[in-house]
């Protein structure tokens, strides 16, 4: 299998984390949505961001991708500093994401909207593009034959190249969503609550992706997600926020019997309840 999706031989990764979180700070107005936010992603990891509804989770994946600009705190990937890089900018580097609300162009086929995932790395110019010259020929054809090869036989979605995103049910919305993020080639993709309102059979579908992700792809992993069971099986660490803060981070097994996570989900409630939902005995559900 080609290994386009990890750095090229003649660029050796930078020593130390893929992904460096510093002290970000967050405020809409008065309101503080990220309070000296900071973790490490490891290389080749999976790490998950779980909290309460409101804890600010989703506004730390719009920093670290881009789209917000911290208050304070810098964000670091592969060595580099790109606190003040734009979003597409980030996309080049490697960062790409998917969103909580599905974010496709529902007019379009399957096919289409994950070629529009390699768009940042395309070489043409406007005038090849206009007269579909020689060069945009043949990335035309080198970004089919690789979305084909690999990324939609990867995620098992041959069935639904061409039809438009708009026909197809919510589970394979979402499939579509991440093949549009793999074609964007990252060194470190982020989902945002990847199984949000799957079924059972579509979440264990969607785990298994994201762990051939990790494992045969070399991409590393950091996701927002509800689903603990999911959470637990999955990760190799856990960051849990409350109210903008970072209240606890480690292994799963650790985060599961901190205090602080379970006052965060429960307050005074029943310990054993959380235990049981952290273990996947059922959702914990939104706040």
């Amino acid at each position: 299998m080609p290994d386009s999706t990890t750095a090229p031989a003649s660029a050796s990764p930078a020593p130390g984390p893929v992904l460096q979180v510093d002290a970000l700070t967050l405020a809409f107005g008065g309101v503080r949505a990220l309070s000296g936010v900071g973790f490490e992603v490891a290389r080749g990891s999976i790490t998950a961001v779980i909290g309460p509804n409101g804890a600010g989770k989703t506004s730390l994946f719009n920093t670290i991708s881009g789209f917000y600009r911290p208050a304070e705190g810098r964000v670091h990937f592969e060595g580099r500093d790109i606190t003040t890089l734009p979003a597409p900018q980030r996309a080049r580097l490697g960062l790409a994401r998917s969103f909580q609300n599905i974010a496709l162009f529902r007019g379009m086929t399957v096919l289409d909207n994950i070629k529009l995932g390699r768009h940042s790395h395309l070489r043409s110019n406007v005038f090849d593009a206009l007269f579909y010259l020689g060069r945009a020929r043949r990335e035309e054809a080198e970004l089919r034959r690789d979305i084909e090869e690999r990324i939609i036989d990867f995620l098992e979605i041959d069935h639904i190249r061409n039809a438009a995103v708009s026909a197809l049910p919510y589970g394979l919305q979402k499939r579509v969503e991440m093949a549009r993020a793999l074609a964007m080639e990252p060194r470190v993709l982020m989902l945002d609550e990847p199984v949000a309102g799957m079924n059972r059979e579509e979440t264990e579908d969607m785990a298994r992706f994201i762990l051939d992700v990790r494992d045969e792809w070399g991409v590393t992993v950091l996701m927002v997600e509800h689903d603990m069971g999911l959470v637990m099986d999955l990760s190799d660490h856990v960051v849990v926020l409350n109210f903008g803060q970072v209240i606890a981070q480690g292994a799963p097994a650790a985060v599961q019997a901190d205090p602080e996570v379970i006052r965060a989900y429960l307050g005074a409630g029943d310990v054993a309840a959380l235990r049981a939902r952290l273990r996947g005995d059922a959702l914990v559900q939104p706040a």
